[in-house]
């Protein structure tokens, strides 16, 4: 049966279905010796697919693992400055990538797939697939920096964020976790949301992607998910809340 090639190649572990698209943009995927543009379909059971002059390998079975990220590792399958990556913390054999980052200074969840289709519906914007997070700031906002974070605002690269849902959890000293719960990512986003608000963001931890928890996993622990929470990963996004609302 004929597809997409982008999904063909996604289904194959080569990535998530945009970066798959952006291999076929710049023309380096053939169909028998002809360059293929977005939309093109084939059958990956007898027509001879390419990537850059290779026939592209079978589509292996999906793994899907949740690893706790620990701060000092870098979201991604390697590292060309040799410092440790997340791959290398989950021995388990075939193509497996992160879906979606946390920075090198930030911990928490991961999830690890070979799965293209459900890394693209988890971290492209228009399915708003929530993430949900710890921050710890080194001192107590007031009502107007809270505020900011839940009305959206401009980053000092001229990002403007969506509305965050974000709550006080505790004092911890002269410090505040928060839980803040994101339908985006752009990069440090939360640490520059508390720049250009007078917060100094002193910790960040993921505890939950969709409908995916972090759960009792400690740092450089991973585990296989379960068949149901698989299930609840690949249903469409919980159904829009207002982020205006006071938080509980």
């Amino acid at each position: 049966m004929k597809e997409r090639i982008q999904k063909i190649l996604a289904r194959a572990g080569y990535g998530s279905r945009r970066s798959c698209e952006e291999m076929i943009s710049s023309g380096r995927v053939r169909v028998y010796g002809q360059v293929v543009g977005l939309g093109d379909k084939a059958d990956d059971s007898k027509d001879a697919i390419t990537l850059d002059g290779r026939p592209i390998k079978k589509a292996e079975d999906f793994v899907y693992v949740a690893l706790y990220k620990p701060r000092g590792v870098i979201s991604s399958v390697t590292d060309p400055d040799l410092r440790t990556a997340v791959r290398d913390l989950v021995p388990v054999e075939g193509t497996l990538y992160p879906v979606g980052r946390l920075d090198f200074d930030s911990e928490g969840l991961i999830l690890m797939t070979n799965d293209g289709d459900l890394a693209n519906k988890l971290t492209h914007p228009r399915y708003e697939h929530e993430k949900e997070y710890r921050v710890l700031v080194a001192s107590h906002p007031d009502q107007d920096q809270i505020g900011r974070w839940r009305r959206g605002l401009v980053l000092e690269s001229g990002f403007r964020t969506s509305p965050a849902r974000v709550s006080v959890a505790s004092r911890f000293g002269k410090g505040t976790w928060l839980n803040v719960i994101l339908k985006e990512g752009t990069k440090r986003q939360i640490r520059e949301m508390g720049r250009v608000t007078g917060l100094l963001v002193a910790r960040i931890i993921r505890v939950r992607i969709g409908e995916l928890h972090l759960g009792n996993l400690k740092p450089k622990e991973w585990r296989y998910l379960t068949p149901a929470e698989v299930h609840a990963l690949k249903k469409p996004a919980r159904s829009k809340r207002s982020v205006m609302d006071s938080e509980k």
